[in-house]
């Protein structure tokens, strides 16, 4: 089988599972901040909230990331020089924050210092 398109299959299921971790994650925390009176309910969301960040989200990511440059690296370094990759590259980071601002959201509706509404 082409290594390439190994890669890029893996780099694919990668992307995909981070993205469904960067769109349902929000909405636990919906879940969690309308339930916050309810301590063994919240309890059940933070193990959530836990678990699919640190189980399936950052390795996720990570995975994305290096099977990527993976990908780069076999299509050429050249590649570069593309805009199209630049632009990638720069969304690809910037959703590289967000996942972390949401690992920060995790940590702090853990400790109950929550600050945000429903509307999240």
């Amino acid at each position: 089988m082409n290594l390439y398109l190994l890669f890029k299959s893996l780099h694919l299921i990668a992307v995909i599972s981070w993205m469904a971790g960067l769109l349902y994650l929000p909405r636990i925390f919906v879940y969690h901040v309308e339930n916050f009176e309810k301590k063994q309910t919240t309890e059940v969301f933070e193990i959530m909230e836990k678990r699919l960040f640190n189980y399936i989200m950052r390795p996720a990511m990570v995975l994305s990331w290096l099977l990527g440059i993976i990908l780069i690296l076999i299509i050429g370094i050249d590649t570069f020089s593309l805009l199209w990759l630049q632009i990638k590259l720069i969304l690809v980071f910037s959703l590289s924050i967000y996942n972390e601002y949401l690992g920060k959201c995790v940590k702090l509706l853990k400790s109950g210092e929550n600050n945000k509404s429903t509307k999240f």
